[in-house]
C-alpha cells in the first residue's frame, strides 16, 4: 500500500502486507523539517531545549542525547502488554500524525517507522498503570525501542530491542518529544472496541428478534412508527419488525416482559454512543505539543483525549443497560409460565437441570459487567509536583470498554443459546427472517437433549459472534426510510 498523503486509511494500511511512502510525501517532509529546524532557535522551545513537566523551565542542551532520554526515563511501565494488533494500529496512528506538517518529524523518522511495520516490529507497551497527563508512560516504551533500548514481543516472547533491532535510530532535535505525544494509545482502544461494539449491536438485535419470536410476543410495539421523529430507533424497529415478520403471537400473552418490550431502545441507545464516539475518533487535530504552526512553536492539548475517554465510558454505561436487558430475557426464556415450554428448557424437567446453569454464567458476566459502569475518566491525580494536576484516563475507559465488549459478548451468547433451544423445544419452524439463524445457530450449539457442559459452546460462540464472518441475520428493510443502525446514526448527525 502506497501512502500519499497524511490521511491514510488507518484499516487498509492495518491489512496491509507492505507499506511505502510516495516519495513527494517524503519530499515535503524534508522540506517542512528543514524549516522546522531553522525556526529552533535561543529562545526556549518545550522538550528541545527545555525539560518536561514541572522541569519545563529548566535549561537542557538541544541535542540528540536529550531526546533519547526524554524517551528512556519514562518507561516506567510493566506488563500485561498490548497484543500484537493492537501495537500495529497504535504504531500506525502515531505514524499518520508524524505525516501531518505541524509534527516537523523528519523523512529519516517516518522511513524507519514504515520500515519496522513492515517487519511486524512489536514493542511491548504497557496497557495499565498509566498515571501521566496524556499517555507519556506507554509512549517511552513504545518508542524507546526504536533506539535498541526496552522489551519488544517476538511471537509473544520478550526479547529486549538491542536484539532485534539491527540498526537503531538517533531522534533529531524534537523528535523524542514529538513520539510521545498525544493520546494514540485511547485511539486504538478505541477503534478495536468500536469494531467490538457493532457486532454486539448486530447479535444483540438478532437475540431480541429470537426472543420476541419464541415467547410469542404481540408485535405491534414494535412498529416504526412509534418512534415518532427518533431516525435510530425507527431503524431498530425496521431491523427487528422485518425478523419477526411472520411470526406466531401467542393469544394469551396480553404483553410481554419489560426486557422484551425494551429491547430496540437499548439497542437504538447503544447504536447512537456509538455513533458519537465513532464521530469522535474520526476528528482530525494537531496532537503534537509543541507543534509548528505558521513558523512558531505553540503548546496544544492534544494529549488531553477527555471527550474520546467520556464517550468510550458512555458506550460502556450503555453495554451495562444492555447486558441487563439480555440476561433478564434469557431468564424469561427458561420460565415456562413465560414460554410455555418445559421448565428451564429441559427435555426432562427435574433430573436434568436443562439451561438454568446458562443463566447463571450470565449472571455472574453482568455482575463483572456492572462493576465496569463507574466512569474510567474522571479520578485525576496532581503529579510532577503539580505541574500535571489533571489526567484524561483516555486509556483507561478504552480498556474498560474492551472488557465490557468481552462480558456482554459471553452474556449475549448465553442468551443466542437459550433461545435457539427455544425453538427448538417449540412447535413450528419460527418467523421466516429468524430461520438461517436458528439453522446456524444449531449447527454451532446443538440442541441440549440432555443435560452437558455448556462451557465449551458458550466459549466457542462467543468467539464466532465477535468474528468478522459472523452473518447473523439477513438484512432486511420494510420503508424506504429503514437504514441499518449504523448508517442511520451517521446521517442523523450529519443533518
Amino acid at each position: 500500500m502506497r501512502l500519499s498523503t497524511k490521511d491514510f486509511s488507518l484499516a487498509s494500511a492495518f491489512e496491509a502486507d507492505f507499506l511505502e511512502i510516495d516519495l513527494a510525501l517524503l519530499a515535503g517532509l524534508g522540506e517542512n523539517r528543514a524549516r522546522v529546524l531553522a525556526a529552533l532557535c535561543d529562545r526556549p522551545v518545550y522538550g528541545v531545549n527545555t525539560g518536561m513537566g514541572r522541569l519545563a523551565g529548566v535549561a537542557s542542551p538541544a541535542s540528540s542525547t536529550h531526546q533519547r532520554n526524554l524517551l528512556i526515563g519514562r518507561a516506567v511501565g510493566g506488563p500485561p502488554w498490548l497484543s500484537a494488533r493492537e501495537v500495529r494500529w497504535l504504531l500506525l496512528v502515531r505514524l499518520r500524525h508524524l505525516l501531518a506538517p505541524e509534527a516537523g518529524a523528519s523523512p529519516a523518522l517516518v522511513t524507519f517507522l514504515v520500515d519496522r511495520l513492515n517487519e511486524g516490529f512489536t514493542p511491548a507497551v504497557p496497557r495499565t498503570g498509566l498515571g501521566s497527563a496524556g499517555e507519556i508512560i506507554p509512549l517511552a516504551h513504545a518508542f524507546q525501542t526504536f533506539l535498541g533500548v526496552g522489551t519488544v514481543l517476538v511471537d509473544g516472547v520478550e526479547t529486549p530491542a538491542s536484539e532485534v533491532l539491527a540498526r537503531p535510530y538517533e531522534p533529531g532535535l524534537k523528535e523524542g518529544a514529538t513520539l510521545i505525544q498525544g493520546s494514540p494509545l485511547a485511539e486504538t482502544l478505541a477503534a478495536f472496541a468500536l469494531t467490538e461494539v457493532r457486532r454486539l449491536i448486530d447479535a444483540q438485535t438478532l437475540a431480541a428478534a429470537i426472543a420476541i419470536d419464541v415467547l410469542g410476543a404481540p408485535q405491534a410495539i414494535y412498529r416504526p412508527s412509534l418512534a415518532g421523529d427518533d431516525r435510530v430507533l425507527r431503524s431498530v424497529l425496521c431491523e427487528v419488525g422485518g425478523l419477526i415478520h411472520g411470526a406466531v403471537e401467542r393469544r394469551e400473552v396480553v404483553q410481554a416482559p419489560v426486557s422484551v418490550r425494551v429491547a430496540p431502545r437499548g439497542i437504538a441507545h447503544l447504536t447512537r454512543v456509538a455513533g458519537e464516539l465513532d464521530e469522535v475518533l474520526g476528528r482530525s487535530a494537531p496532537t503534537d505539543s509543541p507543534v509548528f504552526l505558521d513558523g512558531e512553536f505553540v503548546s496544544t492539548t492534544g494529549f488531553h483525549a477527555v471527550e474520546l475517554g467520556l464517550r468510550m465510558d458512555a458506550v460502556t454505561a450503555a453495554l451495562v443497560h444492555l447486558g441487563e436487558v439480555s440476561v433478564q430475557r434469557t431468564h424469561r426464556l427458561l420460565d415456562e409460565r413465560f414460554s410455555g415450554l418445559p421448565a428451564q428448557l429441559a427435555m426432562d424437567p427435574g433430573p436434568q437441570a436443562g439451561l438454568v446453569p446458562l443463566h447463571k454464567r450470565a449472571v455472574g458476566e453482568l455482575h463483572a459487567l456492572r462493576r465496569l459502569a463507574t466512569p474510567a475518566t474522571l479520578g485525576s491525580v496532581d503529579t510532577s509536583a503539580g505541574q500535571e494536576d489533571v489526567q484524561a484516563f483516555a486509556w483507561a475507559a478504552g480498556n474498560q470498554l474492551r472488557d465490557a465488549c468481552a462480558r456482554m459478548f459471553a452474556i449475549t451468547a448465553c442468551e443466542l443459546i437459550t433461545g435457539s433451544q427455544a425453538r427448538w423445544l417449540a412447535d413450528g419452524e419460527g418467523a421466516p427472517g429468524l430461520r438461517a439463524a436458528y439453522e446456524r445457530l444449531r449447527t454451532l450449539v446443538p440442541p441440549v437433549a440432555e443435560d452437558r457442559s455448556l462451557g465449551p459452546d458458550v466459549t466457542a460462540l462467543t468467539a464466532v459472534i465477535n468474528s468478522a464472518s459472523f452473518a447473523p441475520f439477513r438484512r432486511v428493510t420494510h420503508s424506504e426510510e429503514s437504514l441499518h443502525p449504523r448508517e442511520e446514526v451517521h446521517r442523523a448527525m450529519e443533518e
